[in-house]
């Protein structure tokens, strides 16, 4: 088994490292920290930063919790109900929303689960921009895939092709946004270690940074107009959809008693639902609409 000292230790440290990275992005605004504890066992620093030169509304969550394994976590793991279990589960979660239309939206979450003999690392990084930039897909992609081939020639289509599938809106027919990479419950094999995962989990979480400054940066002082807003809050009403009807970690943290507030940290300061939207031939919008399937090469 791996030390889970070790990892709970190394996501704090992550959690410090891309607060600070994201400070100096926004340029204004600094994080919020809020200390919390879970009854049955554990707790979390949640940390958002709100209304700031670039960062709208944003969180990177750490989370350590542990106890008796619940009945429906035993149930998906194939394991007896019967067999009285202690589970630890600690990760960080960061989800982004900024303020200018042309800067996209992104998401990480690395996290690793155990269970008596049980024991995994999952998580992922996607992006979802309201307007797609091929230049900025292409380098997010191509980033991921580097660090996915030096880990094992196999992850990244594996893991692109399950977040294509994992961040699919079935009511809407259309992926969240432009994809990235997503891996769930990734145990040891005959060829491939515990510590193996781990070390890839590691390299995906200190990639967030290297990954979206360089979008920020390209995006963050360009014009919009108000009808781009306006296309911003609809396209978040589509994250806010994802999010409480399809994503797990959401369901995980309230189905376990997790930290309501810091669950739905992920959600944005503001979004819209106007009736039957149809953008017009020719524009950006329709362009992006294009964009948001599953099986676009972009590396």
């Amino acid at each position: 088994m791996i030390d889970k000292k070790e990892i709970e230790n190394f996501f704090l440290a992550l959690q410090d490292t891309i607060c600070r990275g994201l400070e100096d992005a926004d340029g204004s605004e600094k994080f919020k920290e809020d200390l919390w504890d879970r009854p049955e066992g554990g707790g979390g620093r949640t940390r958002v930063i709100a209304k700031g030169n670039v960062i709208e509304k944003g969180g990177v969550n750490f989370s350590a919790v542990f106890g008796p394994c619940p009945d429906f976590l035993k149930q998906e793991m194939g394991l007896p109900l019967t067999e009285q279990l202690q589970f630890f589960a600690t990760g960080v979660s960061i989800v982004i929303h900024p303020v200018n239309p042309f800067v996209p939206i992104i998401h990480m979450n690395v996290r690793y689960f155990e269970a008596g003999k049980v024991c995994w690392f999952g998580g992922g990084i996607d992006l979802t921009p309201h307007y797609v930039d091929e230049e900025d897909a292409r380098f997010f992609h191509v980033t991921l895939k580097k660090v996915c081939d030096s880990n094992h020639a196999s992850y990244y289509s594996e893991f692109k092709k399950w977040a294509d599938e994992y961040f699919f809106i079935k009511h809407r027919n259309e992926t969240r946004g432009i994809g990235g990479i997503f891996f769930d419950r990734l145990a040891a094999t005959n060829d491939i270690s515990i510590k193996d995962r781990y070390n890839f989990v590691k390299s995906v979480g200190e990639t967030f940074l290297k990954v979206y400054l360089p979008i920020i940066t390209r995006n963050k002082d360009k014009k919009y107009a108000d009808e781009n807003k306006k296309w911003q809050m609809l396209r978040r009403g589509r994250y806010v959809e994802f999010n409480l009807v399809y994503d797990r970690g959401t369901k995980f943290g309230l189905l376990t008693n997790g930290r309501t507030e810091s669950i739905l940290m992920s959600l944005p300061p503001e979004a819209q639902w106007d009736y039957n939207i149809v953008p017009q031939p020719d524009s950006l919008e329709i362009k992006t609409l294009g964009f948001l399937k599953k099986g676009i090469s972009w590396a």
